[in-house]
């Protein structure tokens, strides 16, 4: 079986070592290089040509962000960061996964973390999946029919109710909620409630990003306030986000119930919260691995009038969690990346419904 080839940068000697050595451990894996800076990581791609890059945010010479930026414009491989859970780093992160990184783990301790070890499992399997789906979705084509992109009558379903769009992505994430938000009206009169899977410590700069970006209040989640029209909520790391009937409107609880498959936030928790809730719910499953939202979605077509929307393939960076939601046989409408602002803000001008 051919190993997966992999480049490791990082301005630290002791961490290029650590993250070698338990790639290294791995069967099916072999680390093929190391480089100390961002130009030296972009110069071995070019040379060495690996399957995938794991990259330190903070480096001399190029930083991280920059190199992401100068290897995605020559070659598509997947990057993961590595980054210390500083406001600092998780900024940066950030900013590197708008650039075109495909995923991040956080270092446990810092930029030289003494106990990287306790990241071993999530490296080995990231990088595994990485280029698995990579390989994937270049082998396969679509074996789904997908609905027609035609303008939806979205008036048919529960006209005056109102309305709440919620969204759940995984991998490939920050870029992609960042082209929506970018493009959303400052006017959409409803709330919008997002289940990121993220850590805790990169919610908040996730969020400031949004924030900067939109012409919508975009805030971290916080237990026991109201939803608003022109609101956007992103669940805080490490917490389920539902949403509950409050005395005067939908109101949100955030948990610290068992993760679930894994995930915590969970978008299948949020998706089905909306379930028991008065509401017409738009569901938003966004490119990201596995399954989360699948069974949401399920539920919330069971339990009244929704529409539901998945990633388009072609835009997904992962497309796992669209394609699960796409199985389910749920599905409204299968839509382009740059068309998912659009398709949102039509579905809430359609029967507008004043939110108080």
């Amino acid at each position: 079986m051919k190993k997966i080839k992999v480049l490791v940068a990082d301005d630290s000697a002791f961490m290029r070592k650590m993250i070698s050595d338990m790639l290294n451990s791995a069967e099916g894996i072999e680390v093929v290089g190391s480089a100390r800076n961002g130009e030296e990581a972009f110069k071995k791609t070019m040379d060495l040509k690996p399957d995938i890059i794991t990259m330190d945010v903070e480096m001399p010479v190029l930083t991280g962000i920059e190199a992401v930026q100068k290897i995605t414009a020559f070659k598509e491989i997947p990057i993961i960061m590595l980054s210390s859970t500083t406001r600092a780093g998780a900024d940066n992160t950030m900013l590197a996964m708008e650039a075109g990184a495909y995923d991040f783990i956080a270092k446990p301790s810092g930029a030289v973390s003494l106990d990287i070890e306790k990241v071993k499992l999530e490296l080995i399997q990231k990088v595994s999946s990485a280029v698995k789906h990579k390989k994937i979705e270049n082998a396969e084509e679509s074996a789904f029919i997908h609905p027609s992109a035609a303008e939806k009558n979205f008036t048919l379903h529960k006209t005056g109710s109102q309305k709440v769009i919620l969204i759940g992505v995984s991998t490939g994430g920050p870029k992609a909620l960042h082209h929506i938000f970018s493009k959303l009206p400052g006017n959409l009169c409803a709330p919008v409630v997002i289940v990121q899977h993220m850590p805790k410590g990169f919610t908040a700069s996730l969020a400031d990003r949004l924030d900067a970006v939109s012409k919508l209040t975009v805030k971290e989640a916080v237990n026991g306030e109201k939803v608003t029209a022109g609101t956007v909520y992103l669940a805080p790391g490490g917490y389920h986000v539902e949403l509950q009937e409050g005395t005067n409107g939908i109101v949100i609880h955030l948990s610290t119930k068992d993760p679930v498959r894994g995930h915590r936030p969970s978008v299948d928790i949020l998706f089905h919260s909306a379930c028991s809730v008065s509401c017409y719910p738009m569901a938003v499953v966004l490119t990201g691995m596995g399954s989360d939202g699948a069974s949401g979605i399920t539920a919330l077509k069971k339990s009244g009038p929704s529409f539901i929307i998945a990633e388009s393939e072609e835009s997904s960076v992962v497309y796992g969690m669209p394609k699960a939601a796409l199985a389910t046989g749920t599905v409204d409408e299968i839509v382009h990346i740059k068309d998912v602002a659009e398709t949102i803000a039509n579905f809430v001008r359609q029967g507008e419904t004043i939110w108080k």
